[in-house]
C-alpha cells in the first residue's frame, strides 16, 4: 500500500494552526474499509466547499476497496483522499498525532518541557518551558542536543526527536548538551505531566512596562485554560489604566477561546460570524459580560492567525482597541475535530468566518490601525519597536490624548 501512496508530512507543519470547535466522536467502524468509508461520508456532508475542490467526490468512495486490508492501509488511503481537497487544514491524524493534538487542547503533555527546533542541521533547544523539569535541570535556550539516550541526533527531524524525548510520567531521558564555549554535559531528566501555558505576563527584554499598564502575552488559543488565565489577570488588575494584548506569532487555537476572550472586552456587539457549506450564517455576539472597559491595544504580526484574527478583528470592527504591528496571517477557516475508531482523528474545515463588519480575511489578514515594522537594526539590537509603540498608544488612550489618523505608520 505504501508503494501506491506516500503518507503526508503535513501534520507538524500546520498542527498549531488548529481552529476547531469541538471534538466529536460520531464515527463508528469495525473494519479498515468501514473506517475509510465513514471518513468519506463525513467530508461529503461537512466540508465547507460543497464541490470538494471542484471534483467528483464519489470517485473516492470505493477507490481502494481492493487494497485496504489493515488500519495502516486505511490511514494512507484517507490521507490520499483528503489531499485531493487541497486544504492544508483538513487533515487526518493517526493515533499518536491525535493524542498529541488533544493533549495540547487539554493543556498538558507528558515530557520534560522544552521547545526544540533544527537550526543549521543541529537539534537546538528553542526555550525551556517555565517551571518544568527541563528548566529545573538547567537547560537553556540555544543549547545544542547532541544525543538522546546515547543516540546521536545528527540528521534527526524535530518530530523524531520529540518522540524520543516524550514519555511516560516518572521515566527518565538522558540528553547530551553542548553549550557555547563549554564541554558537552549529560543531563538526566525525569519526565512529568507538563502544563501548557499559553498566557504570560513576562515582558520582553529591553522593554520597560509602566506599572499602570497591564501586559498580557497570549502565545496560542489552543489550551482550554487560556480564557480562564486571561480572565484571572483582568480581574486581578483593578488599578491598571490600560491593557496590551500581545498576539504576535500566535497561530490560533480554539474558536471558543477567541469568543470567550473577546467577550471579556466587549459590552455587546458581534464577535464573529460563521458560514457553512449551505451558506447558513450564524453570528456570535458579546453577552454584555464585559470584564473591563479600559483602553486596549492589540499587537499582531504575520504569525498571528486564525483565533488571533477573530479576536483582533472583533476588537477592530467594534472600535474597542487600537491594532498595532503588521498584517496578520490570513486564516479565515474553522475546523471540527472528529475522533475516529482506534484513537485516530480527522480535522475537517466546516466553515469560513467573517469579522463583525462582514469581512472575509482568508488569505488577506487583519490590517493594523498603526503599522509598525522592524528594521534590520531593530532586530539586531532586539529593539521591540512594536511593543514600545503599543505602550505609547496605551498611555495616550488612558489619558485621552490619542488620535488615530491615516498617517499612523511607523517603521
Amino acid at each position: 500500500m505504501r508503494k501506491i501512496m506516500k503518507r503526508s508530512a503535513i501534520f507538524l507543519a500546520i498542527f498549531i494552526f488548529l481552529f476547531g470547535w469541538i471534538i466529536r466522536s460520531n464515527v463508528q467502524a469495525s473494519t479498515p474499509i468501514e473506517l475509510y468509508d465513514n471518513v468519506w461520508k463525513l467530508i461529503n456532508t461537512k466540508y465547507v466547499d460543497p464541490t470538494n475542490n471542484e471534483q467528483d467526490w464519489s470517485k473516492w468512495r470505493h477507490k481502494y476497496d481492493n487494497v485496504i486490508r489493515t488500519d495502516e492501509d486505511a490511514y494512507v488511503a484517507i490521507e490520499t483522499m483528503v489531499a485531493s481537497l487541497n486544504d492544508p487544514y483538513t487533515k487526518f491524524l493517526d493515533p499518536k498525532e491525535f493524542s498529541d493534538e488533544t493533549g495540547s487542547i487539554k493543556g498538558s503533555l507528558k515530557g520534560i518541557g522544552i521547545q526544540i527546533g533544527v537550526k543549521d542541521g543541529k537539534l537546538m533547544v528553542i526555550a525551556p518551558i517555565e517551571d518544568t523539569p527541563a528548566e529545573k535541570a538547567g537547560l537553556l535556550a540555544d543549547d545544542e542536543i547532541l544525543a538522546i539516550d546515547g543516540k546521536s541526533t545528527k540528521g534527526i527531524t524535530v518530530d523524531k526527536a520529540a518522540d524520543q524525548i516524550r514519555g511516560e510520567e516518572g521515566t527518565q531521558v538522558r540528553l547530551l548538551i553542548k553549550r557555547k564555549d563549554l564541554a558537552p554535559k549529560e543531563y538526566t531528566i525525569t519526565r512529568a505531566e507538563i502544563e501548557i501555558k499559553s498566557v504570560s505576563q513576562k515582558v520582553p527584554d529591553n522593554v520597560v512596562m509602566p506599572k499602570d499598564i497591564c501586559y498580557i502575552r497570549l502565545s496560542s488559543f489552543i489550551s482550554r485554560n487560556a480564557s480562564r488565565e486571561v480572565s484571572d489577570i483582568i480581574q486581578n488588575s483593578p488599578y491598571k489604566k490600560a491593557f496590551i494584548i500581545d498576539l504576535r506569532s500566535n497561530p490560533g487555537g480554539l474558536l471558543s477561546n477567541a469568543i470567550y476572550i473577546s467577550d471579556m472586552f466587549l459590552n455587546g456587539g458581534a464577535i464573529v460570524s460563521t458560514v457553512d457549506r449551505d451558506g447558513y450564517k450564524e453570528t456570535q455576539k458579546a453577552t454584555h459580560g464585559v470584564l473591563t472597559s479600559k483602553p486596549l491595544v492589540v499587537l499582531v504580526d504575520k504569525g498571528s492567525a486564525s483565533a488571533s484574527e477573530i479576536f483582533s478583528g472583533a476588537m477592530k470592527d467594534n472600535k474597542r482597541a487600537v491594532i498595532v504591528g503588521t498584517q496578520s496571517f490570513g486564516k479565515g477557516l474553522v475546523q471540527e475535530i472528529n475522533k475516529l475508531p482506534n484513537n485516530s482523528g480527522i480535522n475537517i474545515t466546516i466553515q469560513k468566518y467573517l469579522t463583525p463588519n462582514g469581512t472575509d480575511i482568508h488569505k488577506k489578514g487583519i490590517t493594523p490601525d498603526v503599522l509598525v515594522e522592524f528594521t534590520e537594526e531593530d532586530l539586531k539590537n532586539k529593539n521591540d519597536v512594536q511593543l514600545k509603540k503599543a505602550i505609547e498608544i496605551a498611555r495616550e488612550l488612558s489619558n485621552g490624548t490619542y488620535m488615530l489618523t491615516n498617517n499612523n505608520n511607523y517603521y
